[in-house]
Formats: C-alpha cells, sequence, structure tokens
C-alpha cells in the first residue's frame, strides 16, 4: 500500500498518536471516530490505517506506551533502604511524573472499560507491577513498624487515589507551589500509615 504524499512513518505515527491522546482526553474514546482523528493530523481517513489497525489498537497503544514510560522511569530511580524514605520518593515520583501527562493519565484511569479483555489484561498487569512497587514498600515499612496499616493493597490503592487527586485540580501559579503541594500530600500519605 502507497504512503500518503507528503506523510513519513516516523513524522505521521507519532502526529496520529499525540492528536488521538488530545481528542479521547476531551471527548471520550467513544465518541472520536478514525475521522475525526484524520482530520486532526491533516491526513485522509484511510491512511491512519497505515499507522494503526483499528482505534482499539490505537487506544491500547497509548496507554501502554504511558504504563511502560511510567515503569522505566520508576525503575532509574535509586530505591532508598529505608520504608519511609522510599514512600517520601514514591510520592514525589508519583506526582511530578502524572502531573506532566495529564491527557494520558485520564485515559489510563478513564478509558480502562473500553480495551478489549486481552488489551485490557496486559495494561491491569503493567498497572499491578506499579501498585507492587508501592506495596513492597508499605509492606517493608510495616515489617520494620514504622508502618500500621490493617490492609497493604487496601492502602496501595488508596495511596494512589489520593495522589491521582492532584492531577484534577493542581495548577501551575496557583496557591500553592508544586513542592508546597507535594509537602502537603506527603503529610498526609504519612499521617495514613505512620504507626
Amino acid at each position: 500500500m502507497a504512503r500518503t504524499q507528503g506523510s513519513h512513518s516516523d513524522i505521521t505515527g507519532p502526529r496520529i498518536r499525540k492528536a488521538a491522546l488530545g481528542l479521547f482526553a476531551r471527548h471520550g474514546f467513544a465518541a472520536v471516530s478514525m475521522r475525526q482523528i484524520a482530520g486532526e493530523v491533516g491526513v485522509q481517513a484511510g491512511a491512519l490505517y497505515n499507522y494503526t489497525p483499528d482505534k482499539q489498537s490505537l487506544l491500547f497503544r497509548l496507554m501502554h506506551e504511558h504504563m511502560q514510560e511510567l515503569l522505566s522511569a520508576y525503575d532509574t530511580l535509586d530505591q532508598p533502604a529505608d520504608a519511609s524514605e522510599a514512600l517520601r520518593q514514591f510520592v514525589g515520583f508519583h506526582i511530578r511524573f502524572h502531573l506532566e501527562r495529564p491527557d494520558e493519565v485520564f485515559i489510563a484511569y478513564m478509558e480502562l472499560r473500553n480495551l478489549t479483555s486481552e488489551n485490557f489484561a496486559e495494561i491491569e498487569a503493567l498497572r499491578r507491577r506499579y501498585e507492587d512497587a508501592l506495596q513492597a514498600i508499605l509492606r517493608a515499612g510495616q515489617a520494620a513498624g514504622a508502618f500500621d496499616i490493617a490492609d497493604t493493597k487496601i492502602a496501595t490503592l488508596a495511596v494512589i487515589a489520593m495522589l491521582n487527586g492532584v492531577m484534577t485540580w493542581y495548577r501551575a501559579g496557583g496557591r500553592l507551589s508544586l513542592d508546597e503541594v507535594e509537602q502537603v500530600y506527603w503529610d498526609m500519605v504519612r499521617r495514613s500509615v505512620s504507626a
């Protein structure tokens, strides 16, 4: 199949993903058509199929790339041996990483329902790896007597949900700086798990 005149796979492919990301975040996956994505990129709708088999594959790729990027970035951190320090690091990392990617975060949580069962299972496994990293910190703190947690899995999900809340309201230039917001959230997380 011939490539659309003027298109380049290393340019058009990322532009398609960027356009889809923005449209899915603004309107929701179900409301966006391949024709809308093509219009945003400036190509014919049929040209999209040179880069992705269908809209579902595009959604899956966006989520998969986000989760891989998240896990890779977290894996590069030097993990403190002290559970409290490790938790503090996790809080700061989560807030800062996700604030730079509001559309990716929105889609990663709100569009899970639109994945096929096979794609959902793969994304869920990646999410579980990230959650497991936090749960390991909480278990280590519990074992050391630093944290008092009835159920580390529930605590893991509660901490992540709390941290994700920042993405819905934080705006640069607001009443609090990002450093101050991070400190407030760290204080809340610390108090919620402290022995």
